[in-house]
């Protein structure tokens, strides 16, 4: 008896196999899992690459945001996807996650801890990693600059003083918030993030470069110690 299997991109209408429907319709005809098609190239045996697609987006709920946080070795759990198609995936989504942060801005004002939730999105959102940065501002708290201070493993990084005050003075910075992530998820800020805060927050009235808010950001909300009035 025949048995029946899942089509290869070679045997599907010439409309339907993802790099042709892109050259036919555009790149906007395509479904998610059709782009993610044309990065990996071939599936398994069993799978054509649309196939293969539609499994790895199922495992995430088909959640772009989700897929962004898989690492290479989880990808190579998935049959048919080894470390290049791997890197592959999660280089297209991080070229897209620096698209977002390159597009033109106006200059933003920072009004609320919001304002620094929204602007750190680009930077901080996916991260599996725990980063630490400093967002200068002018008198009339507008963004001068988002610093990267320091790169740590999921659960801290270090903050040396001398140099959060260093970048501040240099970029002639009027005041500034600090922003960190918890990779964790958690928007309780720990012991050791309550004292590195009370600390900045001191040398900052000492040198006349205040610290207007400690922000730990997490990708479905965040911790302000200025509106928890802990600063």
């Amino acid at each position: 008896m025949e048995t029946y299997s899942s089509l290869k991109i070679s045997q599907l209408a010439e409309e339907d196999r993802p790099r042709e429907k892109l050259l036919l319709k555009g790149k906007s005809a395509l479904s998610d899992a059709e782009l993610i098609a044309i990065l990996i190239g071939s599936g398994t045996a069993s799978l054509s690459a649309v196939d293969l697609s539609r499994s790895i987006l199922g495992s995430v709920e088909h959640n772009l945001a989700l897929l962004a946080r898989l690492s290479i070795q989880d990808l190579k759990k998935f049959k048919g996807i080894g470390e290049a198609k791997a890197i592959s995936i999660v280089s297209a989504l991080e070229l897209g996650r620096r698209r977002k942060d390159s597009e033109p801005q106006k200059k933003v004002k920072i009004t609320s801890s919001v304002d620094i939730y929204n602007l750190m999105k680009p930077e901080m959102l996916d991260e599996q990693v725990e980063l630490f940065y400093l967002v200068l501002l002018s008198r009339s708290n507008q963004v001068i600059k988002k610093h990267l201070v320091s790169q740590g493993g999921t659960a801290g990084t270090v903050v040396d003083p001398k140099v959060v005050f260093k970048v501040g003075l240099e970029h002639l910075a009027q005041s500034m918030i600090l922003v960190h992530n918890h990779p964790s998820g958690s928007l309780t800020p720990s012991e050791q993030d309550k004292r590195l805060t009370k600390r900045l927050v001191e040398i900052g009235r000492a040198l006349d470069l205040p610290v207007l808010d400690h922000v730990i950001f997490t990708d479905t909300g965040y911790f302000s110690f200025a509106d928890e009035g802990e600063l």
